[in-house]
């Protein structure tokens, strides 16, 4: 069981790794577009090198850095007020955690088996982005794998909740 904790984690960080490089590409990509829309304005159209399908390698990346972020920073990123919770007990709060991680595993499974059942639909109409015609069966198993991988990280981190193990990663 730990050997299978420990490699949920590191597939967690990776993901989480990934995410971080989704979102600075996402940045750059939204900086050279922007600074080619605006050579093509100075230049009255005369020099157009603009970025071709910009928007949808910005929404792509936009959705898998957050995809990939979410099974690492599951149980990381809890704000938890202290004016609600500081008259309850320790059990009290753990049980509270708790439920918060199986809503994060119930709505990981959700979205898993959605963007699963996409990945079919899409591959039966040849379904592809509008702008650089990328079949869309890959996004959606991609988005398929990262939200299954955040029902298994909240499974893991309500297991580690429920019997006080907590792992080095």
């Amino acid at each position: 069981m730990k050997l299978l904790i420990l490699m949920v984690k590191k597939i967690s960080l990776l993901m989480h790794l990934l995410g971080g490089f989704f979102l600075v590409a996402m940045m750059l990509i939204t900086l050279l577009d922007v600074v080619t829309r605006g050579l093509f304005g100075l230049t009255e159209g005369r020099l157009d090198i603009t970025v071709t399908g910009g928007i949808e390698l910005v929404k792509y990346s936009l959705l898998f850095s957050i995809l990939f972020i979410l099974p690492y920073s599951v149980n990381r990123s809890q704000v938890v007020v202290d004016l609600f919770t500081n008259h309850l007990s320790e059990r009290k709060k753990a049980f509270l955690e708790a439920i918060y991680f199986v809503g994060f595993a119930l709505l990981g499974i959700a979205m898993s088996y959605g963007f699963y059942h996409l990945v079919g639909e899409a591959a039966m109409s040849y379904e592809t982005t509008q702008d650089l015609l990328i079949p869309m069966t890959y996004f959606y198993a991609i988005a398929s794998f990262a939200t299954f991988m955040l029902a298994i990280s909240a499974i893991v981190s309500t297991f580690e909740l429920i019997t006080h193990k907590k792992s080095v990663l």
